[in-house]
């Protein structure tokens, strides 16, 4: 298969859902025909297939996204997609994937944020993709698991960036922004080694904006995910998934576009994000997802519909893995 250039648009690809059998995803598990490794390699290339096709050129996995980096990493190699190409390839360390392939596994993945970690996952991660990353990530990185305190880990962190690599932290939960600006103050040896965060911002949850503005000034790279609050703001065709705020129904009603597409373009319209990842499990909702680039909202579209941090998480945590 040959590929032409296409301007990269601000949208990246995320590979959480489609690197394992289950996830927490609104209606996950009816996205996915084949749940056997050979039928989601298959849908994760097709899926990657199309983003490159559309101009994606950011492409971000994890090491606990069971073999989502396995699946990038093939699919880059099958493709000749090398160093050069335009691809950008982001992952994560801290999270060991144990489900096992299974859905119904009582636990999915084991989060560990200490040196050992980040020791035995980096070659792992070098292996599954076959090429560097160029950007790896501290995997929901909290004040709590002390990770930006470490100073083994920030030494090695730094060792990456001396070699090329640029490094940073995703986050997660209602502390988000305290978090972010801990990160911002990280010092090795007198020079901060984080360049990058990755963090969760939609239209229900919103609060970590202004540390996201704080760290686009410095010089960061944004990535947002969750744009589309693991499927609660997607309606795709009959199923019925999400709980769509009349809204953005209402918006979408009148763009002629689905409702994934409006939370996606209030994400875009935030001028301190840089990538806005699509999760698309399946080719039509990465093509519904992709209409949000012709889309142009106001920064404050849809401001009134947050809900307090706590309350947004607790709800995400009581999503069930599908």
């Amino acid at each position: 298969m040959t590929f032409l250039p296409v301007e990269s648009p601000r949208l990246g690809l995320g590979l959480a859902a489609l690197g394992r059998p289950g996830y927490i995803n609104l209606g996950h598990g009816a996205d996915l025909a084949d749940r056997s490794v050979e039928g989601l390699r298959a849908q994760a290339w097709a899926v990657l297939d199309a983003a490159w096709a559309a101009g994606v050129r950011y492409l971000d996995t994890a090491r606990s996204y069971g073999l989502g980096e396995a699946f990038l990493g093939g699919w880059l190699a099958a493709r000749g997609l090398g160093p050069g190409s335009g691809a950008r390839v982001g992952s994560k360390w801290g999270y060991t994937y144990v489900a096992d392939w299974r859905p119904d596994a009582p636990t999915h993945e084991v989060k560990t944020h200490d040196l050992p970690t980040l020791t035995r996952q980096w070659p792992e991660t070098l292996a599954a993709l076959g090429r560097t990353p160029d950007v790896y990530l501290i995997h929901s990185a909290t004040l709590d698991s002390g990770v930006l305190e470490n100073r083994g880990v920030l030494g090695r962190l730094a060792e990456l960036v001396a070699s090329g690599v640029r490094v940073g932290l995703s986050t997660s939960g209602p502390a988000q922004a305290d978090t972010l600006r801990r990160a911002l103050a990280a010092q090795v040896e007198g020079v901060n080694p984080f360049s990058v965060v990755q963090a969760t911002w939609n239209v229900l949850e919103s609060s970590a904006g202004p540390a996201l503005a704080e760290a686009h000034a410095a010089g960061w790279t944004v990535v947002v995910k969750e744009g589309v609050a693991n499927g609660r703001l997607t309606a795709h065709g009959l199923t019925g998934r999400g709980d769509v705020p009349a809204p953005v129904a209402r918006l979408a009603h009148e763009h002629g576009v689905t409702p994934d597409a409006i939370a996606l373009a209030a994400v875009l319209a935030q001028p301190w994000a840089d990538v806005v990842l699509s999760g698309a499990s399946t080719t039509m909702q990465l093509a519904q997802n992709l209409a949000a680039l012709r889309l142009t909202l106001p920064a404050d579209a849809l401001h009134d519909l947050n809900s307090p941090p706590a309350d947004y998480w607790a709800a995400r945590s009581a999503l069930p893995w599908q």
